[in-house]
């Protein structure tokens, strides 16, 4: 008789267990899944990194550009 509310004890144990492991194996793949996406985010965010420095390096240039026009055309006092 003592060995029945052990074995439903065990049993109990082991079903909820077994639920928390589902739950965990779950997890884990979602916590893949949002590997993923970050890394994805992360490589989006420094391409636009790369973008606004080039697009910075652009208008730098072209504010030369405009610099000297302006200069040529004497539509600027020199110093």
């Amino acid at each position: 008789m003592s060995d029945n509310p052990n074995t439903e004890v065990l049993d109990y144990l082991r079903e909820q267990f077994a639920r928390v492991h589902v739950k965990l194996d779950r997890v884990i793949a979602d916590v893949g899944d949002l590997k993923v996406r970050v890394t994805s985010l992360e490589a989006a965010v420094a391409g636009l990194h790369g973008d606004f420095a080039n697009q910075s390096a652009r208008l730098d240039r072209m504010d030369a550009r405009l610099d000297r026009i302006e200069r040529r055309l004497d539509l600027v006092d020199m110093p």
